[in-house]
């Protein structure tokens, strides 16, 4: 059975969400952003949670205007029922402008609508109901937004770690199936995006994954004994990039004063700084991750060692500018 159903909420939210299914990469074949999947996944994963919740902060709010003498219990409950809506409410209006989603529901989605429609609407509307559920979603940090969203993977990963369990997955980007002994999920704290640290047997190395581009999660039978020496280095790749496996280089980058600031707001998988020297900055980092942070300064970021990774960013430059002067000339023809 397929629904479909207009839900009114602001254009603020409606870009929120339309940024998480992006980033978490809900798109259709042609590459656009497949925002109904998202939404119904959302619904699926979060409702019970949402549910759970609002009925805890009802009681708590119910509980405390009951003990007033003055207030009976009906109209108790019905001033808790509209603070807590007026509070939820209050968040959606920091654009005035408005919009509206064609939510096309079917499956699990699809039962989860009727229960709220034939259980839960109380006054209000089932759009009102629905773009409640959708701002207290995005009031979570992104990193437990993506836990919602992935609900199963998540459980499957823990189980699998709880109980020492070889994990089979598939994931975008790389070719095969994957078999590994699962450590732990840490989560960059840059990018809000969390990671499956583990080691696979197969190629007999340590490897991170991003746990929104799994599928075909499967815990296997076959357990593994767990090593000390693999969990200590996957718990300090942990700490500091989780999204990166690759051993450390140290090197040296020169900073104008508009790469001090540059480096100061640009956050996004920033390596940390083992100390600096002046102009100077020192690091003790894998050299994928300095070379796509620093392709971003320009001259503004000079490094100075090693020469394999100063060598990478000066071709990098060089073949920008090759191509903007083949497009110069091409203008001109």
């Amino acid at each position: 059975m397929t629904e479909k159903y207009k839900i009114y909420l602001s254009e603020d939210t409606k870009t929120r969400l339309a940024t998480d299914a992006e980033l978490f990469e809900f798109t259709r074949e042609n590459g656009t952003v497949n925002l109904n999947g998202f939404l119904k996944e959302l619904i699926v994963n979060y409702f019970d949670q949402y549910r759970s919740d609002n009925e805890k902060l009802l009681n708590n709010v119910l509980g405390e205007l009951t003990s007033v003498k003055e207030l009976k219990p009906k109209a108790a409950s019905t001033l808790a029922d509209k603070i807590i809506k007026t509070y939820i409410n209050n968040k959606d209006t920091a654009s005035g402008k408005g919009a509206v989603i064609t939510l096309t529901v079917s499956g699990e989605s699809y039962e989860i609508i009727k229960i709220i429609e034939n259980n839960l609407l109380k006054d209000n509307s089932l759009s009102g109901y629905i773009k409640e559920m959708f701002l207290s979603y995005l009031s979570i940090p992104r990193s437990k937004r993506e836990e919602i969203i992935f609900k199963d993977t998540y459980e499957a990963i823990n189980k699998a770690i709880s109980e020492n369990r070889l994990l089979s997955f598939s994931s975008r980007g790389h070719d095969h199936k994957a078999i590994v002994e699962p450590y732990m999920i840490a989560t960059s704290k840059e990018e809000q995006f969390s990671y499956l640290l583990c080691h696979d047997q197969r190629q007999k190395k340590n490897r991170s994954f991003r746990i929104s581009r799994l599928s075909n999660v499967f815990i296997t039978s076959h357990t593994f004994t767990r090593d000390q020496k693999t969990e200590d280095e996957l718990t300090r790749k942990g700490l500091r990039s989780p999204h990166s496996m690759s051993a450390d280089i140290h090197a040296v980058v020169q900073m104008t004063e508009r790469g001090k600031q540059m480096y100061t707001m640009i956050v996004k998988n920033r390596p940390y700084v083992t100390y600096i020297d002046g102009d100077l900055y020192h690091f003790d980092w894998p050299e994928m991750q300095l070379e796509d942070y620093f392709r971003r300064f320009g001259k503004d970021g000079i490094v100075i060692s090693p020469k394999s990774l100063r060598t990478k960013l000066r071709n990098y430059y060089s073949r920008a500018l090759e191509a903007y002067d083949g497009k110069s000339q091409t203008d001109q023809s």
